[in-house]
């Protein structure tokens, strides 16, 4: 009889070990993917394209263009918000490709979202 429990205990074991390799896997992919991010981009324009924003995979802004038809000196609060709303609209853009990217490798883990 100790012997069928010596067998059990090895079965759990590797099962164990095999969860811990697929972790590891999934850990390693989640560290690639993450990285690669840094080399993706998304654009978005504000303003029928009076702003445009460019921004990685990370949330960093690449590059900002502003149409000089939109710089108005008398009416700088109006260009002030059309770069607030495009920095803001890169951001969610940028999270979403993030969140994409990643929930492909979680997917099967029953790992809960957002709230």
């Amino acid at each position: 009889m100790a012997k069928g429990k010596g067998k059990g205990a090895r079965l759990s074991q590797g099962s164990a070990g095999g969860m811990a390799g697929q972790l590891q896997k999934l850990q390693q992919d989640m560290m690639a993917t993450q990285e690669a991010l840094g080399d993706e981009v998304v654009e978005v324009t504000a303003g029928g394209g009076a702003i445009t924003i460019v921004m990685t995979g990370h949330q960093r802004v690449q590059s900002l263009t502003i149409d000089p038809e939109a710089v108005d000196p008398d009416d700088v609060e109006m260009l002030q918000d059309l770069i607030v709303a495009a920095v803001n609209e890169s951001i969610e853009k940028s999270q979403g490709l993030a969140a994409e990217r990643m929930g492909g490798l979680t997917a099967g883990l029953g790992i809960p979202g957002p709230l």
